[in-house]
């Protein structure tokens, strides 16, 4: 005799909606829950003695040490400097990356006589490039900034010129068939197939960009994240050399943040802006 497998709808299945806001808020609570365990532990063994204070100092000496520097305005004026060049830079990047990237993904012939050139570029260090930037510009914020702007500038154009490469021609065909040429082809095709990689492409910009500024900091600014956590290196002041590197884990995670929230804001019909397949 034959048994009848009876197959019983999960509760993914009898209630999606309320499945998909659990599901939710416990990515939530994982995310928040994760550093705040890894803090209360690396406390517990700071106070232990298990772990000497000279280099990894507790967690709640290191949270005085910024507070001290928040008051003194000292904190600040770091994260205005370094904020303002990343943004300035990233700007300068996307612009112009998106810019080379129509280019060559729509000319054949501009494509075969650049992208060589560019993908040599490419390879090069960009921190390597700072010092012919500072013989060339001098001292100042401006090649901190271009250093920056190069940084996105390639890693935004080598997406977003592969993704105008990687649209499908049945896409144009069929905008053809509706009589579209020209900047309606552009309109209606080109641009929203290629908005979601742009907004990927700057999710990772925005955090490479972040480090490129602290490495120039390191060795061209008065000001700034990487000058303070070099300076405080120099000085043998752990404490706020902890404060400074938690900084700027913090400034790229609300860079990278905004990012990908202006994504979904943006782009609501991509897969990017739905809840992850679980």
């Amino acid at each position: 005799m034959e048994k009848t497998i009876t197959i019983r709808p999960g509760e993914a299945e009898r209630d999606p909606r309320g499945y998909a806001r659990r599901a939710q808020r416990q990515e939530k609570v994982l995310a928040m829950a994760t550093p705040v365990v890894f803090f209360i532990l690396w406390e517990i063994c700071a106070r232990a003695g298990l772990l000497d204070s000279r280099f990894f100092p507790a967690p709640s000496a290191i949270f005085m040490s910024a507070v001290e520097m928040t008051r003194t305005g000292m904190l600040q004026q770091d994260v205005m400097a370094s904020a303002l060049r990343v943004l300035a830079g990233f700007a300068i990047g996307v612009l112009t990356g998106l810019g080379a990237a129509l280019l060559l993904g729509l000319s054949r012939l501009t494509r075969a006589a650049l992208e060589p050139f560019l993908t040599a570029l490419y390879t090069v260090p960009k921190l390597a490039l700072l010092p012919l930037l500072l013989l060339i510009f001098g001292l100042g914020e401006l090649p901190s900034v271009l250093l920056v702007g190069m940084t996105v500038f390639f890693l935004v154009w080598i997406q977003c010129m592969e993704a105008v490469l990687a649209i499908p021609e049945n896409y144009h065909e069929a905008a053809r068939s509706f009589g579209a040429k020209g900047w309606n082809m552009f309109r209606h095709v080109t641009w929203p197939a290629l908005l979601p990689q742009l907004f990927i492409s700057m999710r990772i910009a925005i955090g490479t960009a972040v480090l490129v500024i602290v490495g120039v900091e390191f060795v061209q600014a008065s000001q700034g994240i990487g000058y303070r956590i070099w300076h405080s290196w120099s000085l043998f002041q752990a404490n706020r050399m902890y404060v400074g590197i938690c900084t700027v884990a913090l400034m790229g995670f609300l860079f990278s943040s905004l990012v990908r929230w202006l994504g979904h804001v943006m782009l609501p019909w991509t897969a990017s802006s739905t809840k992850r397949s679980r």
